[in-house]
């Protein structure tokens, strides 16, 4: 018999040590750091509980299994053949992140990203002496396009030494084809930039789009590229701190690796491990039924603020987001920001953390039950109104 979640179940997740629900009132909506408000798979609750039950937490090898079970997912669920030897823990993609630029890269090297971009992308280049070049995306009507040209000038650049694609997009939500996959790969290859691939929403696209993995297209990219997975995203378990890296190429695996192990990062959390395994091999069910959820969530959005004046919901193929342009309002970014707080009642991330190409924008978190999506466009209507 097939398992069913209910996302619509509403989960009082104050008083949790839950940093979303920490920073703002009672009163105020979080909706602004990825983690979602759905309990995780019940398979992972009931692993979590069975083994906690032993009492012992010492501790742990390198888990075989959870290179099995990474290697799996990608396999069923995108049918990219990798070897379980290829994967290797991370306690988060950003840590992998890190231990990939500093292993593959020098201070002074450039870094190209595109923009708006995740803000962790930014911290980390700076914070480790590399000099960021943003590769700006094109809003077109209601979605983002890639400046190939702008691209290409900046990895032609002979101190560019990597390319960090998020893919599905944060915060725009843009699911990349396979042919701007192609295209960008074969830049980065023809000016010998590695590709770091971030692809941890992976699993939240819309229907009538597929998330391909940038290092399944050929072999020429697996063997110049390193991907990023983890199941936080998907099945709501960010607080395990369990992620990996798959590398085909020894020569950038074994790099990492070392700086991974320099680092002491390489422990394993009992936890997490556990999480990160029994949600790979047996909550399908869960990740079917999520991007279903989310893609209602999000057309509801689009609908209802689609006659709204000053705001626009960016259309999306992916990621739990809803990139909203807010420069019709004619505010400053902290203008914004502040009339949201305070006036609508409402948490979400400011635009301008993303970047200079985020100025005017908010990113909303819609993976929450209906009921709370609803409240909070409610509440935007009214204060527009």
């Amino acid at each position: 018999m097939s398992l069913v979640h209910d996302f619509d179940e509403v989960v009082n997740r104050r008083g949790t040590d839950s940093k979303k629900y920490s920073v703002y009132p009672e009163d105020v909506i979080p909706m602004w750091i990825a983690d979602s408000d759905f309990k995780a798979p019940q398979p992972v609750v009931d692993a979590l509980v069975a083994r906690m039950q032993q009492g012992v937490y010492g501790y742990t090898p390198i888990s075989e299994r959870l290179k099995k079970a990474g290697a799996g997912w990608q396999k069923k669920r995108f049918g990219w053949d990798v070897n379980p030897e290829w994967v290797e823990f991370v306690p988060g993609v950003i840590t992998g992140l890190i231990c990939a630029v500093r292993a593959l890269s020098q201070p002074g090297d450039n870094i190209v990203i595109q923009s708006p971009c995740y803000p962790p992308f930014s911290d980390l280049s700076d914070h480790n002496g590399r000099h960021l070049l943003r590769n700006k995306l094109v809003l077109t009507g209601d979605h983002y396009e890639i400046d190939f040209e702008d691209f290409e000038e900046k990895c032609k650049d002979p101190r560019t030494k990597l390319f960090i694609l998020c893919n599905p997009q944060n915060p725009t939500g843009h699911v990349f084809t396979k042919e701007e996959l192609t295209k960008l790969g074969n830049i980065c290859m023809k000016y010998h930039v590695i590709v770091l691939a971030d692809e941890i929403h992976q699993d939240l696209v819309s229907s009538g789009h597929k998330h391909i993995p940038f290092a399944s297209i050929c072999e020429e990219f697996e063997q110049n590229s390193v991907s990023f997975m983890n199941p936080s995203k998907t099945f709501n378990v960010p607080g395990f701190r369990t992620a990996a890296f798959i590398a085909a190429n020894p020569v950038l695996k074994n790099a990492v690796h070392d700086i991974v192990v320099n680092n002491k990062q390489i422990g394993e959390n009992i936890c997490g491990t556990i999480a990160f395994c029994t949600a790979y091999e047996a909550c399908d069910y869960y990740a079917d039924q999520l991007a279903v959820y989310i893609e209602k969530n999000r057309a509801l959005v689009e609908e209802t603020l689609k006659d709204v004046k000053g705001i626009k919901a960016i259309h999306a193929d992916g990621t739990y987001f809803v990139w909203l342009d807010c420069r019709g309002l004619n505010m400053s970014q902290d203008e914004l920001n502040k009339f949201f707080v305070e006036t609508v009642k409402l948490g979400f991330n400011s635009g301008k953390t993303f970047g200079p190409d985020g100025d005017g924008f908010l990113r909303m978190n819609i993976a929450c039950p209906k009921s709370t999506v609803e409240q909070a466009l409610d509440r935007i209507v009214k204060a527009l109104a």
